[in-house]
């Protein structure tokens, strides 16, 4: 089983004094994606990006990033992916079915990022667009009750978090508030594309009637990830910034942030939340 923490030994230091002790921390550690494609007779392996991450459902991260970058389409584009260790670290190589051309042009990178980086290993600016929308098919609505539950919902599922306080989260939920997928990174990016590359491999895609919830902040990068998997209603438990707010209104996004304590904010297309209780204040 992988590890997904690190035992390490501290100083702590508290007003009373200074105690030896052990604590326990989030692992990080450096994944490459490569890929190969081509036809049987002509294969090709490139490598398309290294990404510090939590250890644990590499095969997931490793579709998912490929899918929300817009190189592959479905989980049918994948033949197999196929995990391995060197002296560097773990790589996951995803091998495309013969026939399946990978979309490359936009996903051109300075091959090291951090687990906090989303698209800054990208090089050109227009690269950062995936030109996906949510598409208007699903009449899905979350009643604003429903949401008032799911952060604690995710708060009892995230047991490294729990442990460490050093991961993000971001769960899938379905139109009853049932918590179908839940998955942790040091990376929030990270989170979300195993989220999405294990919605791929149970089939469920696409989510154009599910909520995408993240426990911290929404930047621009998960806008475009959740898009890319038709989610129509993205929830922050933290706040949404000024790009993902623009993105959201003009892929037709749902955007809910502050999502605590009985109360949250909505940015964007707000016909999707549905408030069942009267408010004396309009502001």
């Amino acid at each position: 089983m992988t590890n997904t923490v690190v035992h390490t030994h501290i100083k702590k230091v508290e007003a009373g004094g200074i105690i030896d002790t052990n604590d326990i921390l989030a692992s990080e550690e450096p994944l490459e994606i490569r890929l190969v494609h081509g036809l049987s007779h002509n294969r090709r392996q490139q490598n398309i990006s290294v990404t510090m991450r939590t250890p644990g459902q590499d095969k997931e991260l490793a579709a998912g990033f490929l899918f929300t970058e817009g190189i592959i389409t479905a989980q049918e584009d994948i033949l197999d992916i196929i995990l391995s260790e060197n002296e560097d670290g773990s790589i996951a190589t995803v091998q495309l079915k013969t026939m399946v051309t990978p979309k490359l042009d936009n996903t051109q990178r300075n091959f090291k990022s951090t687990a906090a980086c989303g698209v800054c290993g990208k090089t050109e600016m227009s690269s950062i667009h995936t030109g996906v929308h949510v598409s208007n098919e699903s009449a899905s609505t979350f009643s604003a009750a429903l949401l008032y539950q799911l952060p604690d919902k995710l708060r009892r599922e995230q047991a490294v978090f729990e442990a460490t306080g050093g991961l993000h989260a971001a769960a899938l939920f379905d139109t009853s508030g049932n918590l179908l997928i839940l998955r942790e990174d040091i990376g929030r990016h990270n989170a979300v594309d195993k989220l999405i590359g294990a919605a791929m491999a149970q089939q469920l895609m696409p989510l154009h009637s599910h909520l995408l919830l993240l426990s911290g902040r929404a930047g621009f990068e998960l806008i475009q990830k959740a898009a890319m998997a038709n989610i129509p209603v993205i929830a922050a438990v933290g706040a949404p910034s000024s790009m993902a707010v623009k993105t959201a209104g003009e892929w037709n996004i749902t955007l809910v942030g502050f999502l605590r304590e009985q109360r949250f904010n909505i940015y964007t297309a707000a016909e999707r939340i549905t408030i069942t209780h009267k408010s004396s204040y309009h502001g």
